[in-house]
This record gives structure tokens, sequence and C-alpha cells, in this order.
């Protein structure tokens, strides 16, 4: 279906100083455009009310069934100005069907990727004076998301649901130039199980990140490295971003999904790394593959990828009892990989992969 979607514009929008003054320097998720979008679900109705309004708080009722049992998802995915003023999203119906996969595990309506990629664009265009200009990493921030809106507390799938999209100006990841992370690995925690929900998007599998995020913290670390719960063996995922080891021969290795988020970049980068001559793994990783290969110079650059980030270079892991690597330079292949994805995203590089859609 096609949404039918309303619009009533804010009766007070920012000013174009304000705008301005926001863009310069956006940060992250701390600031947010003039609107939002909304849609809800019920068995009766199906997907109706499509509206873009004034952003604003929500009001709930204290028995809503998200605030009780979780059952939400979202997506995460930005915006990019082109050097001719044009906008552009990236992959936007991969973004849709992983939240079509993320709904079906977690009991919720389907939205169907026309329609999502529709609401994402209608705020866009909406508020497109809020994507940055082009020259820059800074990019409009997209966050669509469902919830059970229902106020009911027995535990069964919501009988009424909310899709939303809000956008918030992001500017460029590494403000102080790209570094190397340096990661923590963490053997008393684990994010998911086989069966579970780590394949989904869902608020629940960072909720179950963020202690041993502290963890990591508190070693000094930037981020935290997860393993499967079944093992304790093999390398999973970041606290927010997918890995891949890169091998003197040329090889390029990624942990396999089933338990894992199915990264949007990690994907990209399977097509791109593949273009580029470079034979890809998807495969089970373990922790002494790592350890061993970087001690042994097997292994010659480790790198994370997700939205914010694009792509991250890693240089040291540490654990109870010992570390491995000290890389403070990007090494050469991140940095190829790393360019030439936000090069297409901007614009800059053609996009023979048909990875861009534009919105404006």
């Amino acid at each position: 279906m096609t949404l039918d979607i309303s619009i009533t514009p804010s009766a007070n929008p920012k000013t174009e100083a304000q705008v301005a003054e926001i863009l310069e320097n956006p940060g992250f998720g701390t600031h947010f455009t003039d609107h939002m979008f909304t849609v809800e679900w019920t068995p009766e109705k199906g997907w109706h009310d499509a509206r873009i309004t004034a952003y604003g708080p929500l009001t709930l009722d204290p028995a809503t069934a998200v605030l009780h049992y979780a059952q939400e998802s979202f997506e995460g995915m930005k915006a990019y100005r082109h050097e001719d003023g044009s906008v552009w999203t990236f992959r936007p119906f991969e973004n849709a069907e992983r939240m079509k996969r993320s709904s079906h595990r977690l009991a919720l309506p389907v939205l169907e990727p026309e329609d999502f990629v529709q609401a994402v664009e209608a705020l866009v265009e909406i508020d497109q004076r809020w994507v940055p200009e082009a020259g820059s990493e800074k990019s409009l921030y997209l966050r669509p998301f469902m919830f059970a809106s229902e106020a009911f507390l027995g535990v069964r799938p919501a009988k009424h649901v909310t899709f939303m999209v809000i956008a918030s100006p992001a500017g460029s990841y590494f403000t102080g130039g790209i570094k190397p992370l340096t990661l923590w690995l963490t053997t008393e925690y684990t994010r998911a199980g086989r069966g579970g929900m780590g394949a989904a998007k869902t608020g629940g599998n960072y909720a179950s990140s963020l202690v041993a995020q502290q963890e990591a913290i508190a070693q000094g670390c930037d981020q935290v490295v997860f393993l499967d719960a079944q093992e304790g063996r093999y390398v999973e995922e970041l606290g927010g971003m997918n890995m891949y080891f890169v091998y003197g021969d040329g090889r390029i290795v990624t942990p396999e999904t089933g338990t894992i988020l199915e990264g949007i970049t990690r994907s990209a980068i399977i097509e791109l790394a593949g273009k580029m001559g470079h034979q890809v793994e998807e495969r089970k990783f373990s922790i002494d593959e790592w350890r061993d290969g970087v001690a042994s110079g097997e292994i010659t650059e480790v790198f994370a990828c997700g939205t914010a980030a694009v792509v991250t270079p890693v240089g040291t892991l540490k654990w109870d009892g010992g570390e491995v690597g000290s890389a403070t330079e990007t090494g050469p292949l991140t940095t190829e990989i790393r360019q030439s994805l936000v090069d297409i995203q901007y614009g800059r590089r053609p996009d023979e992969f048909g990875w861009m859609h534009k919105v404006i």
C-alpha cells in the first residue's frame, strides 16, 4: 500500500539562524528537526492515520506495553547532501527489510518496505534544510522505530502499535581525526544466543551491552567485544558495530551472522571488498585466531563498521591478563574501504552498486 500522509507544519519551527548554528556543530543525537512522522496499527484497521506533525513529546499511559515487555524495534540510517544540493539515503530498502525481519522476531506488525521508505523520505523532504551542506562528513541521522503502544499488562503481542521517524543532524564521527580503537574482551557477559534476538535491531540488545561497555571503559578501553554464548570462543560483534579482520594475503574475514546483527554497512563492505579483488569469508572466527593472528603478523588490520562511524580501525585488544596489537595508525585497506564508502555516500564517487537512493 501507499501511505496517505497528512502534513501539519510546525507552528514554531527553528529559525534559519538557529538551524545554521546547530549545523555548525551538531554533535550526535542531541538536536532534532522540526517534525516527526507517525503511523499507527491495529488488527482492525491495519496501518492508518499516517501523519507528519511538529516534533514533540509523546503521551503514554503508564500501562503502555513497551514500557513493560520491551516489544520494539528500530533502525539507524542517514541522509547525505551532495555537491549539487540533492539529498540521498544509503540503501534504505535494506534498512526496511531488516526492520521487517525484526518485526517478525518481536511479533510486531510488518510495515512494508515501500511504506517504510516513503515515511522516511517524507520526513526528510519536509525537514530538508536540516541536512548539512556537502563538503564534510556531516549528515542527517534518521531513526525509524516501532513500539507496542497498547495500554495493557497482559503478556501477548500488542494490538496497538506505533511506527515513527525522527531525525537529528549528526557531525563527523571522528572530530579529532581517525584513531584506532582499544577494545575490551568481556568473558562475563554475552549479547545473544542462537534462537534469541541478536539478529533483531531491538533496544534490549543494546541495553544488554551497557554493563559490559561500562566494564570496558573502566579498563581504559573504547568499546567491548562479545563472544558467542554457547562456547565462549567465537567473536560476534562490538556493542554497536560489526567486525572485520584483514590477512596479509589479502583475505578478509567477518564473523558469520545468525546471532549478530546483519549490518547494512557490513554487507556493503562485503560487496565493495569483493569488487576490489579481496576474498571475503563469512564464518566463525575464534578469539584465539584473532590473538594469534595479530601476534604473528598474519592478521595485518582489524576494523569495525556501522552506520555512525562507517569504518573504524581497531588498534589494541585487551582482556583480563593480557593484550595484543598496538596499531596507532589506520591500515591502508581500512582507509581505502572507508574512503570509498564515504565517497559513494556523498556523491564523490560513482555509485556502481546502486546503493544510493535520491530523495530530493
